[in-house]
């Protein structure tokens, strides 16, 4: 079946609020639901008490920063022209949601929904920052400040090969946010904790951005992959990986996580299996889209599994 054919169009959504909640691409923000779930956790590890109203505030307004920030960077890829571009896509994973170069939501409407989410988090983050510590401020400034920045100009870090490194600041900052609004004060374990997951979050951006290399070659988006090209690219995913797991396993053997945390590297095999896929058919989008869905659900379980070992770590010690 073509691609275009599951793509989202006025016929097959005519409900106008549920335009807008599927413009936030739901099923992707998981990630940043299992990110909140870690700092939940390593609070409660470190003997701080659960505190339900603030998890489920951290929890609800994360989801929606992000789902401003993938409306933002639909707009953005619209003005430059590479989700139009984008003829080797795999929906629903890479070249965008498709929803203006489909006529579901203009450009415009786009715009104004992306920035009106990002601007809805900022009493949430004024409310959580007085019950918590001010030092939230910096981090949640941060998140949104690279939020907008991957995408939106002058800075537009996806074109400059810092999209990475943006992506894995950006989900460490979800940790540790979570973590700093049941703690009430900054410690080191969120980030440490946090940054191994971050890592495999950023080999979902990673591998999406093969299928969309001729497309963004083509506007001016200077990724990672468009610089490298394909084959050479292909090796950065298993060296994100490696790096991931290896960091785990490093905080697990040094009692800096407990012993088990090591859960979280069970999903070893499916980024192993993911990156043979892609350094294989790195330059044949149509085959990559096993080794993107491994992807997904090995950042997302891995993650999970943290944080259930942190969890169950702390009930160990009662």
């Amino acid at each position: 079946m073509p691609p275009h054919l599951a793509e989202p169009s006025l016929s097959t959504l005519p409900n106008p609020l549920a335009r807008y909640i599927l413009a936030t691409r739901p099923a992707f923000l998981s990630v940043t639901f299992v990110a909140c779930l870690i700092g939940l956790a390593t609070a409660y590890f470190s003997g701080f008490s659960a505190q339900p109203d603030k998890a489920l505030v951290t929890i609800f307004f994360a989801l929606v920063a992000h789902g401003g920030i993938n409306v933002v960077n639909d707009y953005y890829d619209a003005m430059n022209g590479s989700d139009a571009a984008n003829h080797e896509r795999i929906f629903p994973f890479t070249g965008g949601s498709r929803f203006i170069q489909n006529g579901v939501l203009s450009r415009k409407r786009m715009g104004i929904f992306g920035y009106a989410q990002l601007f809805a988090v900022i009493p949430a983050g004024v409310w959580l920052m007085r019950v918590s510590g001010a030092d939230l401020f910096w981090i949640g400034l941060t998140g949104l400040t690279i939020g907008w920045a991957y995408s939106a100009p002058p800075l537009k870090l996806m074109c400059r090969g810092m999209g990475e490194p943006a992506i894995a600041l950006g989900w460490t900052l979800v940790v540790a946010g979570a973590d700093f609004v049941q703690r009430g004060q900054l410690s080191l374990l969120p980030w440490l904790a946090g940054f191994p997951f971050a890592l495999l979050v950023t080999n979902i951006l990673y591998i999406n951005q093969f299928p969309d290399r001729q497309a963004d070659a083509s506007v001016g988006k200077r990724t990672l992959i468009v610089r490298l090209g394909p084959q050479s690219a292909s090796w950065g995913y298993l060296l994100i990986a490696l790096l991931s797991y290896g960091l785990m396993l490093f905080l697990v053997g040094k009692s800096i996580l407990p012993i088990y945390a090591v859960a979280g590297a069970f999903a070893l095999p499916l980024s192993f299996t993911a990156a043979h896929k892609l350094i294989h058919h790195a330059s044949e989008p149509a085959r990559l889209s096993g080794a993107i869905k491994r992807t997904i659900v090995a950042a997302n379980l891995s993650g999970i599994l943290l944080a259930a070992g942190l969890l169950f770590a702390a009930l160990a010690s009662f």
